[in-house]
């Protein structure tokens, strides 16, 4: 099984309301509403974005790097990783 199949109700929710997101980015052009407003929408929907792309890498490399048999080394390096790639991903 992999780890978005375990997760996938709660990955597909967090898309729907990236989608929410977006679809309120698209009504903000429509209305012509204020550029600062439109960034701010803008803002919003790349962070999260972001943060799901974060989620997704973080169970890749969990499940899919490290398995049962990992050394303690390549545990710290995996971690190390994913605060990187957390950090980036802001």
């Amino acid at each position: 099984m992999s780890h978005t199949t375990k997760n996938k109700d709660k990955l597909i929710l967090r898309v729907r309301r990236i989608r929410g997101q977006i679809e309120a980015l698209e009504r903000a052009l429509e209305s012509d509403q204020e550029c600062s407003d439109i960034l701010q929408l803008l803002a919003g929907a790349r962070g999260a974005m972001n943060s799901l792309m974060a989620e997704l890498l973080e169970g890749h490399i969990r499940f899919h790097v490290l398995d049962s048999r990992h050394k303690a080394g390549q545990t710290e390096a995996a971690e190390d990783l994913i605060g990187i790639v957390r950090s980036y991903l802001k």
